[in-house]
């Protein structure tokens, strides 16, 4: 066998010296993070009030579909829609037409009222059908074996049954509410679903439907990119598949059964230091990596003197 040279075997203790320094810092975000005022505005905490399974599933399917951009203003157009939806989202969807009456006029950046009464139909049927949307995806998950494909399947079947499956010309709303992890990108609020719907109830996910947890990718988004990227979990620029495959599989290393409990709390640092992908003294102040981020790592590097007179 060949041994490392003593070079090879110091940078080798290194490298498991700050992986290992990683995996504390992680767990310590973990156990300072403020859960119950977190969930308050997370949009999952609007579907912790939802009662019953099935209006449950379908509020999460809707919140998850909703997240991105500013959290204060998702949060009150999903409040909306399920207040116009009440005292039932799924005896509201059993009826399109009045479904479509109740959300006239309710709108959120690129989606209007007949894209999320669309979403809310189609996800209703195939509840029906199956039993519950965790069914129906668990089914495919078996025929495939395949999370990717699984989703894909799951996915299309909900926009076909809803009418997302349309050509609306260039508006991208309808066939874009529900995301497709066929297309290549991370399908950060598909993963956010699952996460929510499949992670054992904890006060933040909820322990719903029988998915493989050890399969689950992080729900990639802004936040969660930088700081893996400060982290070096990946070096990709671009938000992707792949990315989210790498950010999971560096989180794999710590706990392999359950990689994306990490994801909510680095989430919500995230968006509290509004992370940046260079040293800055003040928003990095109190940060829970800055002791692993590679920015801080080394000493800055000092310009060397102009020659100029």
């Amino acid at each position: 066998m060949v041994r490392p040279t003593p070079a090879a075997s110091r940078r080798i203790a290194r490298e498991a010296d700050r992986l290992d320094a990683i995996g504390a810092a992680l767990d310590a975000i973990r156990a300072r993070c403020d859960v119950s005022a977190r969930v308050a505005a997370d949009p999952v905490g609007l579907v912790h009030a939802v009662r019953g399974a099935a209006d449950r599933e379908l509020a999460a399917i809707v919140a998850s579909s909703l997240a991105f951009g500013n959290v204060k203003a998702l949060r009150a157009k999903i409040a909306d829609a399920f207040a116009r939806c009440a005292p039932s989202l799924a005896r509201a969807a059993d009826d399109p037409r009045a479904l479509a009456e109740r959300l006239r006029g309710w709108k959120h950046r690129v989606y209007r009222a007949e894209d999320l009464a669309g979403l809310l139909v189609g996800a209703r049927r195939v509840q029906v059908a199956d039993g519950t949307l965790g069914a129906a995806l668990s089914a495919e998950i078996r025929r495939s074996g395949d999370l990717r494909a699984a989703l894909g399947a799951w996915t299309a079947r909900i926009r076909r049954e809803g009418g997302l499956d349309r050509d609306d010309g260039a508006r991208r709303g309808a066939r874009h509410i529900l995301a497709d992890p066929e297309a290549g990108s991370a399908a950060k609020r598909l993963m956010l679903l699952l996460r929510w719907m499949a992670r054992p109830a904890d006060g933040v996910d909820l322990g719903l439907w029988d998915v493989p947890i050890d399969r689950l990718l992080v729900p990639v988004d802004v936040h969660v990119h930088k700081l893996a990227r400060n982290l070096g979990f990946t070096a990709r620029a671009s938000v992707t598949w792949r990315t989210a495959e790498e950010i999971t599989a560096a989180l794999r290393r710590y706990d392999p059964r359950d990689p994306v409990k990490y994801d909510f709390a680095l989430c919500h640092l995230g968006m509290a230091q509004r992370c940046p992908s260079r040293r800055d003294e003040d928003r990095c102040e109190g940060c829970g990596i800055r002791s692993v981020c590679r920015h801080w790592a080394d000493p800055p590097r000092r310009r060397a003197p102009s020659s100029g007179a």
